[in-house]
């Protein structure tokens, strides 16, 4: 009772199909599938650019990771010949 049936939902395609035609829905249903298409196509470009952001931020973290490492290596030599020295 509270739920549509089969029929009714024959109706209104009916319905559906004798106001617009048949060639006004179909270039409503090409129009909506390639702006899905679009949509779809740009969300992907978003995450493979997102994607190439994250690679570059984690190649200058660990380059300047390296960096600060290899500063701390140089000071602690010079200290211990500075040590050597006294």
């Amino acid at each position: 009772m509270g739920g549509i049936s089969i029929w009714q939902l024959l109706i209104v395609a009916v319905i559906v199909v004798l106001l617009f035609g048949t060639k006004k829905l179909g270039s409503i249903g090409s129009d909506l599938g390639a702006s899905i298409k679009g949509f779809k196509k740009a969300m992907s470009d978003d995450d493979a650019k997102q994607d190439k952001t994250s690679q570059d931020a984690d190649f200058t973290a660990k380059s300047i990771a390296d960096k600060q490492g290899e500063a701390k290596k140089e000071d602690a030599k010079s200290q211990d010949l500075s040590l050597k020295h006294i």
